[in-house]
């Protein structure tokens, strides 16, 4: 038998041989315990927080403007030769007009403040997944004549109207018309749309001609939307291509609006790094503690072992092997748990909701109104190699402790 597989062997047997001491053996059960549950539960918060920037991608950002360009005081007219310019930029992948209406929305008693979206259907497609979120009778509406009106399902809860219900728009009249009365529009409700969260309650969307002429455009329009090769280089973009333009705009882009979510998913996602780091540490206490207590009760044996020649090294090697098998068994378990819970969490989190009746996330506040996860794999395997060579780190010092007897003073 050569050495390596003497020290693995010892290893092996010293892990899986019964202490006298019980008390060890529980300490060494609660160290892969604790091992297990903070690979576990990092998995699933890592899981989450991949669930939260994919949503926020593909489902906020499929609505919400990659970037803008927004009329100061005159209405764009030649919005066509601006979108044309825009399209020349390498990172510009498409653009489409619209016009922003703000203003209440009144059905009876009940009032709720609305930002209605002119569009039209033909060009918004080009920038914007919205027509995936309803059906497309209610996008085809926005092209029909009259006054339709797409509403967030939770928005048309909230005023009690279905589709085919009327409801008035009472949007507030510029300062140079002095204190007037507000503009009040009829729209028709000529579908839903169910885009899940925060949106749901505050945007509408109704035909460009209808938004343009209640600001009083005539034939131009409030602004140009553009959609982006590269969603982090939109600040650059906009700034780049709006700075082209002899029209006095406002440049706006996504990281304004919604740049504070990705920003908080990335701090949450680097502070649980570190919580995972500490949860680890604590558990790798318990495997110190249950190597220091095995290594004293173990001392006849390493004494005999030495006294038949095995080196330090090798003693050393035992035990840091079997506190990494040790170790290993936690991690193992840990990524096979958070894996199983990590793929199901959404559908767990909302059975748990359903039975205990409470909202974890609510739509009023934030822009989902569930618990999205997306489990990858590059996240379990980082989690589980962290964790493994923290144990390993933490089976050092016993091992060394256990390597620095002399086999004299153990069996005297």
């Amino acid at each position: 038998m050569n050495r390596i597989s003497l020290v693995w062997g010892l290893g092996w047997r010293f892990l899986r041989t019964r202490h006298s001491n019980r008390f060890i053996s529980f300490i060494s059960v609660s160290s892969i315990v604790g091992v297990a549950l903070g690979v576990t539960v990092l998995i699933l918060v890592l899981s989450a927080m991949n669930g939260f920037e994919r949503e926020l991608k593909e489902r906020l950002l499929a609505v919400v403007p990659h970037a803008e360009m927004i009329a100061v005081e005159d209405p764009i007219m030649d919005w066509h030769t601006m979108a044309a310019e825009a399209a020349t930029h390498p990172e510009v992948v498409a653009s489409a007009p619209f016009t922003l209406v703000e203003g209440l929305l009144q059905k009876g008693d009940k009032l709720k403040g609305v930002s209605v979206r002119g569009v039209v259907p033909e060009w918004e497609q080009q920038v914007s997944e919205a027509d995936h979120y309803m059906s497309p009778e209610a996008w085809q509406s926005l092209s029909a004549p009259g006054k339709p009106l797409v509403l967030g399902k939770a928005l048309a809860q909230q005023l009690k109207l279905e589709v085919g219900q009327r409801v008035t728009l009472m949007v507030p009249r510029p300062q140079s018309q002095g204190r007037r009365p507000p503009q009040r529009v009829v729209f028709t409700v000529t579908g839903l749309f169910d885009l899940g969260g925060e949106i749901d309650r505050t945007m509408a969307f109704t035909s460009l001609a209808v938004a343009s002429e209640i600001r009083g455009f005539g034939d131009g329009v409030g602004g140009l939307r553009l959609k982006l090769d590269d969603l982090f280089a939109a600040p650059a973009v906009i700034r780049a291509v709006g700075y082209e333009q002899s029209h006095y705009l406002y440049l706006n882009d996504w990281t304004r609006t919604q740049g504070h979510l990705y920003s908080d998913i990335q701090l949450i996602r680097t502070l649980m790094y570190l919580v995972l780091v500490l949860m680890v540490a604590v558990a790798s206490f318990n495997i110190i503690c249950s190597l220091v207590m095995a290594v004293q009760d173990k001392q006849a044996e390493i004494a005999i072992l030495r006294t038949m020649g095995l080196s330090r090294k090798a003693v050393m090697g035992a035990f840091v092997i079997q506190g990494a098998l040790t170790g290993l068994t936690g991690c193992i378990i840990g990524a096979a748990l958070g894996s199983a819970l990590a793929w199901r969490l959404s559908d767990l989190i909302a059975a748990l909701e359903q039975a205990l009746g409470v909202k974890l996330l609510s739509g009023d506040v934030y822009f989902i109104d569930f618990l999205p996860s997306q489990l990858m794999l590059s996240d379990v395997v980082s989690v589980t190699c962290v964790a493994f060579v923290v144990t390993v780190l933490a089976s050092l010092y016993p091992a060394w402790k256990a390597a620095k007897q002399e086999p004299a003073q153990a069996l005297g």
